[in-house]
Order: structure tokens, then sequence, then C-alpha cells
């Protein structure tokens, strides 16, 4: 089903807090919100947690619980990642840490393509997951997913977006998640119609 809209009306006017320390992340889930939520990320002075569950969807719930009873209010965090099927599912749950703890995009982006080099088109086939939990006071209120599909170029192309986005080919539009503007991105990609689902489960409680 395709996603028309960028944002959904808020629960009510309210600030989150966005349980990630990652700027790219934050950039987007504030144009993804409506003027009713301020998305305020507050986590990097407080014990951090651990995302080693072996799904997104458990690494987003545990981390957003784990928040929650940390601050007042509502807490939301993500896990999401990108999973190549011809590679077991690799870089998934460890796609940020696939080059290492601290390796840098371009890194992590090269080693992916080494991964793949000789590959057949079909072996290159990817997607994008992203899971999003919500809590308040160590009780969770809501855990949605969604993914978008594409498949991996052998080069990168564009300069935006981050993580993955210069190699992920997204054929509807003909463009890598880097060359999309940010409403376009956002309009199609895992991390927006995963926020929009999570605004309409909250809605419904």
């Amino acid at each position: 089903m395709t996603e028309h809209s960028t944002s959904a009306a808020a629960p009510e006017n309210t600030t989150w807090f966005l349980a990630s320390s990652n700027a790219g992340k934050a950039k987007e889930f504030r144009a993804l919100a409506t003027a009713a939520i301020e998305v305020v990320p507050r986590f990097d002075s407080l014990p951090a947690f651990s995302e080693d569950a072996p799904t997104f969807a458990e690494n987003a719930a545990g981390k957003a619980l784990h928040y929650s009873r940390l601050v007042r209010g509502l807490v939301f965090a993500d896990d999401s990642g990108l999973v190549v099927p011809a590679l077991g599912g690799a870089p998934g749950v460890h796609s940020a840490r696939y080059a290492g703890e601290h390796a840098t995009n371009a890194e992590r982006i090269a080693k992916l393509l080494a991964e793949l080099r000789g590959k057949a088109d079909e072996d290159r086939r990817a997607y994008f997951v992203c899971a999003i939990a919500a809590a308040q006071n160590g009780r969770p209120l809501a855990v949605v997913t969604d993914r978008v599909d594409g498949e991996i170029l052998h080069e990168p192309r564009g300069s935006g977006g981050f993580g993955y986005d210069p190699v992920f080919y997204f054929p509807p539009l003909k463009k890598t998640f880097a060359e999309l503007l940010p409403p376009e991105k956002n309009q199609y990609s895992h991390r927006g119609k995963a926020f929009r689902r999570l605004l309409t489960a909250l809605r419904a409680r």
C-alpha cells in the first residue's frame, strides 16, 4: 500500500523523547512529526542500553522501556537496519556495527560492497527494516515495524541521507535513498512508514 503523507496527526500536544544519539534519525523524526510533537533527544548523560537482542523489535522495545524509567514523559526508540537475504540477513541488527564499533558510514558501505562483489543482480536484493517502540513510566505503549524493498548498487550514488542510503536503490523512483529529497525519503522510507504506524497505534489507544 502506497504511503501518501509524510506525517500524521499526533495523539495530543506533547513532547516525545527520542532515545537515540543518531543525528540522522533525529533529523528525520523531527521532519516526520507534526507541530504537535516536539522530538527531543535526551539520553547522552543517562545509563546506556545495550542493544544486543536478536531482533529489531526487541531492541527497540527494550531501549524504550529502559529510558522511560529514567525520564518523565513519552519515550520512543527505533532499531533499524539493512537486511540482505543473500548474506544470510546481514548486516541486520548489526547494521551500525557491521564494520566495527566505531566504523564510519563509508567503511560500512565498503564492507557491504566487498561482501556482495561478484554477486548476481538477484542476490543484491535488500530491504530496510524499522521497528519503533513507545513507552512511558516503564510501561510499553506500542511496538510497530515496517520495511522498504530495494537493491544494493555496485557503487554509492547521491549525497543525502546517512548510513547505507547511498547504495540502497529504490526502483519505484529509480534513485538511491541518498538521491531522494527529504520529503520523498520520508514518504517511502521504512522509518517514515513505521512512524506513521506508531502515531496510528497511539491514537487508537
